[in-house]
């Protein structure tokens, strides 16, 4: 199946690390006009300047709790943008404690970068959208979002849930106006920090074996993920909205 994105402009918010940077090349090696953003500016270095498939890759700092810094990154891109892909999120560099234990503060901050932020960026982008008669918005949220989490961490299992209800929304409200609203759930990857330090806390034991658990005896990487974004953003999926596609490598469990 050949899918191409020329001309087409698309951004990428979270793109520094692992799966958002897979996502990011993804469509410069489709051919389009990328726009990178993340909070972690410096790590965007190697994503910018031209791809080999026609495309290129702008880089951008953004904070996704911040109204104003989303809207200079749409401003960036003209105002019109073809495909948001919201990567953006993670646990914060918090572990999993007791609930009685957990603050106000530290559960407001994942909730925030996770479930605000894609709603900030959906509504950054959609006017330009319902401009030009549509467009793709894709989250990536996780098996954490369709079942418990693995973190332990209830305000990241809370924000995921939250934010498969918000593309189910979305869809129903935004479907009139050619826009489709849709999410890719993630196994477990150690695609940053936070994630190899919650891999490091397994046993050897349970690390070993982490793979006999899943169906295609292999953990997931960044471009299994970004394969299926790719899918969801192009022509090929117009008639699918408001899903949320498990890539795992499982049947959901």
């Amino acid at each position: 199946m050949l899918i191409r994105f020329d001309g087409r402009k698309v951004i990428v918010a979270g793109a520094a690390r692992g799966i958002g940077q897979a996502i990011a090349r993804s469509f410069a090696a489709d051919g389009a006009e990328v726009l990178a953003c993340d909070l972690l500016v410096d790590a965007l270095g190697p994503l910018q300047g031209t791809v080999g498939g026609g495309g290129s890759i702008q880089t951008l700092s953004v904070d996704v709790t911040d109204e104003a810094s989303i809207g200079r990154v749409v401003a960036e891109a003209g105002g019109q943008v073809d495909v948001l892909v919201y990567v953006a999120g993670g646990v914060r560099g918090q572990g999993p404690k007791p609930l009685e234990e957990v603050s106000p503060e530290d559960f407001d901050d994942v909730v925030d970068v996770n479930l605000k932020g894609a709603f900030l960026f959906a509504k950054a982008v959609v006017p330009g959208m319902k401009a030009k008669g549509g467009g793709r918005i894709i989250t990536i949220s996780s098996r954490a979002g369709l079942a418990t989490s693995l973190t332990g961490i209830q305000s990241y299992a809370a924000a995921k849930h939250g934010q498969i209800g918000l593309v189910k929304q979305l869809a129903q409200e935004l479907g009139p106006s050619g826009i489709t609203v849709n999410s890719v759930a993630p196994g477990f990857m150690t695609t940053s920090p936070d994630y190899e330090r919650q891999w490091n806390s397994y046993t050897p034991e349970f690390r070993a074996n982490f793979a006999d658990r899943i169906a295609m005896r292999r953990m997931g990487r960044p471009e299994d993920i970004a394969d299926a974004v790719i899918f969801l953003a192009s022509d090929r999926a117009s008639w699918i909205t408001g899903q949320t596609l498990p890539v795992i490598g499982s049947p959901l469990f």
